[in-house]
């Protein structure tokens, strides 16, 4: 298992497609919503298992913390902890940049995994593309 993060135009486009295959086409995401503006900005991190990606994320850095989005892993991938993985290395990038605080709007399915890696949800649900999410914080070292 590895994360990097992305610095060629090849392996964003890889990053995209898996974004695109689990927002799009399994949760229904608009393409439009899905790849916004923001996306230059940020800093884009992709998973792999050895042998093939599986996974996506990307970081934005938001007033005085920096800000988790988009973290995926394909079907087939899930359930062997990529998504925390990727969660970490965000977290140390994070903690790179000087910042001491990490949030995330997190679909309320998952809220159980971004618990067990120490996150806490700090407001009340909201919809965010039809999907109900939370917003969820962590004080980094």
């Amino acid at each position: 298992m590895k994360v990097s993060i992305i610095n060629s135009d090849e392996t964003l486009q890889t990053a995209f497609d898996i974004r695109k295959k689990v927002f799009v086409e399994e949760q229904q995401v608009p393409m439009e919503i899905e790849i916004d503006e923001y996306e230059d900005e940020a800093i884009h991190f992709i998973c792999s298992d050895g042998e093939e990606y599986v996974g996506a994320s990307r970081l934005r850095f938001v007033d005085d913390y920096g800000k988790l989005e988009r973290i995926c892993v394909l079907q087939e991938a899930r359930g062997k902890h990529f998504g925390k993985y990727l969660i970490a290395a965000m977290e140390e990038e994070i903690v790179r940049q000087n910042i001491k605080e990490a949030r995330l709007n997190a679909q309320t399915r998952a809220v159980t995994l971004y618990e067990s890696v120490g996150y806490e949800v700090v407001s009340g649900e909201f919809m965010d593309a039809n999907i109900p999410h939370v917003e969820m914080m962590k004080k980094l070292d």
